[in-house]
């Protein structure tokens, strides 16, 4: 069982994403997408990261929080 605090740093850590908050700060600068697109349908995810998110959200995961605070911070 994941007993890790689940936070933006280890979203990203998760995501296999580099997870410092200047690497997160220009990926969230250079990825956006609009209001009608799924987080997990964009174009920047690898198939490990589409899944994950997928998954995260479909069930109702630990990590669903920060998805979709990352989600917002992506529109």
């Amino acid at each position: 069982m994941d007993t890790s605090k689940h936070n933006l740093a280890n979203l990203f850590a998760q995501l296999g994403l580099e997870n410092s908050p200047e690497h997160i700060t220009q990926f969230i600068k250079k990825h956006r997408i609009a209001d009608d697109v799924l987080l997990s349908e964009a174009p920047f995810w690898n198939e490990g990261q589409r899944h994950f998110i997928e998954e995260s959200l479909r069930e109702d995961a630990d990590w669903c929080e920060l998805i979709d605070e990352l989600d917002a911070m992506l529109r």
